[in-house]
């Protein structure tokens, strides 16, 4: 491995009464998806992302732990390979404090230290089967895939359409889609993408970029990506900063690997190495057998709506995650209680 890869993953312990008090002056007026606390809610899964990255990526140079200032009592923060990092440390003190992961994210470019290769995790992204350093990067370039898309909605009040579409606002305004496709056509049109592929040939003759598919699994960055994007449109990545919780007018973390996608900065990986999962919508039971028979290397677990039985969930995923990664990582201090 040529190039040193780091983690950044992001963590927040909704229920923690001190950050419920910080948060209690900027709450909306009335909830929103954007703001409700299925957004911040813990599942009580962190001890498994690190027992996952020990287990199955023990190669990964450092990890980035973002919080608010919030750590698990169970943490070793002295681990030498890990780096406690509070929003202060690389935020804008006048958008602190924030409960948006978009502007959490837009800003970690100037965390101090960070690898030039990273790979960017939300707390429920979990390495459940071994990975290598080449599913992330090859020759230095991030491993993605390149699936065109078309940004809709069914709630006019969803947050996230709004953004696809603020973000390839940018993306139109600096690349020509035909250019992109002819230079990058064996990146775009590969059998690495299976049934999707389909898809890419059937938006292929639109003039611009809708969206790409996002396929909510770890992402492979160039910080050199989040520089150049931020030197071109400084003012309206800066224009996110006063948003307190994630907004129509936001641009995301995925504006940056969709540039990555159109200068060509990737190689294509294929759609089946991780899966995304909605926690309302897809059968428990299903999920947890998928974990604990390592159906994936990566796998994402969405937590978008507050209608779940969520107490009963928790201890499902607990129990599977349990199966294939029962010992304490060196991330766990010695002695450290057992609880969730």
């Amino acid at each position: 491995m040529a190039e040193k890869i780091d983690f950044v993953v992001l963590w927040v312990d909704g229920k923690d009464p001190e950050w419920q008090r910080e948060k209690a002056p900027f709450e909306p007026t009335y909830e929103t998806s954007a703001s409700s606390m299925n957004r911040y809610r813990d599942w009580g899964l962190m001890r498994y992302w690190f027992r996952g990255v020990e287990k199955y990526a023990p190669w990964v140079n450092r990890i980035f732990f973002v919080t608010s200032g919030q750590v698990p009592e169970w943490l070793k923060v002295d681990h030498p390979k890990l780096r406690l990092v509070e929003h202060k440390e690389y935020i804008p003190q006048q958008y602190l404090p924030t409960f948006n992961s978009n502007v959490i994210e837009l800003w970690l470019h100037h965390i101090s230290d960070l690898s030039e290769h990273f790979v960017l995790f939300n707390d429920d992204m979990f390495l459940t089967a071994p990975v290598k350093p080449e599913d992330f990067f090859k020759n230095g370039l991030p491993c993605e895939s390149a699936l065109m898309g078309m940004a809709t909605a069914v709630d006019s009040a969803e947050c996230l359409p709004h953004m696809l579409i603020n973000n390839f606002a940018v993306i139109n305004r600096h690349f020509n889609k035909k250019e992109v496709l002819k230079k990058n056509a064996f990146k775009f049109y590969t059998i690495k993408y299976g049934k999707d592929l389909m898809r890419n040939l059937l938006l292929t003759p639109f003039q611009y970029f809708s969206c790409f598919r996002d396929c909510h699994l770890p992402s492979a960055y160039l910080k050199s990506t989040f520089d150049r994007v931020w030197q071109e449109e400084g003012e309206l990545l800066e224009s996110c900063g006063p948003n307190r919780f994630r907004s129509k007018t936001d641009l995301t973390h995925w504006l940056m690997k969709c540039w990555q996608i159109c200068e060509g900065n990737f190689y294509a990986r294929r759609t089946g190495w991780g899966h995304y999962y909605e926690l309302w919508k897809d059968d428990i039971d299903v999920i947890c057998r998928s974990l604990e028979k390592q159906k994936y290397h990566a796998v994402c677990l969405n937590d978008s709506k507050m209608e779940i039985d969520f107490d009963r969930m928790k201890e499902s995923l607990q129990r599977s995650f349990e199966c294939i990664l029962p010992e304490s990582s060196t991330f766990e201090r010695d002695g450290a209680q057992v609880g969730y």
